[in-house]
């Protein structure tokens, strides 16, 4: 790939590439360093950018390989050496007028949901963020991760039903009378 193409695609979709690589790692510096990756994988392939056949899944799928051969090099050495990682605590901003309870309840939520996306199993959780998150339709998922339509449509079915018994279990979404 030329470099003029790239610097293109970086300013066309980069953002929607670094917003993936960002749910991917769920870590700032993870996430810097797979979007760099992901475009130097790019400029150093071979091949040429068709822009009729919409280059951003490409690079989501660049992005995606890359992300899963770290988190096999991760699993290896985790099985010799176990590491600790730290989460940073998500900083809650309110918004003028808005009732506070709503808004606590809203972050518990979203708070609640994150951490059983992110419990969720790898076939699960990508086709999830690639669907509502970047929007993807079901067929180009299908193509970046290489599984036919209907898988993608029976993961996205199981991954929603999955949170939802395990927001109820957590006690979200019952009715109080």
């Amino acid at each position: 790939m030329k470099a003029r193409e790239l610097e293109k695609c970086i300013n066309e979709f980069g953002t929607e590439i670094y917003r993936f690589c960002m749910k991917l790692c769920a870590d700032k510096a993870n996430a810097d360093d797979l979007y760099q990756q992901t475009f130097l994988k790019a400029l150093e392939s071979s091949m040429e950018l068709d822009w009729e056949q919409n280059p951003k899944a490409l690079f989501f799928s660049f992005a995606y390989n890359l992300w899963k051969s770290d988190q096999r090099k991760n699993a290896r050495r985790s099985a010799l050496v176990p590491c600790v990682s730290f989460d940073d605590a998500d900083e809650v901003l309110l918004r003028s007028g808005e009732n506070i309870e709503e808004n606590i309840f809203r972050q518990e939520l979203i708070r609640e949901t994150k951490k059983i996306i992110a419990g969720l199993p790898e076939k699960i959780r990508t086709p999830l963020t690639l669907y509502y998150l970047f929007e993807q339709p079901v067929d180009e998922i299908a193509r970046e991760i290489k599984k036919p339509p209907g898988t993608i449509k029976s993961r996205l079915f199981k991954g929603r039903s999955l949170i939802k018994k395990r927001l109820e279990e957590s006690g979200y979404g019952k009715q109080e009378p």
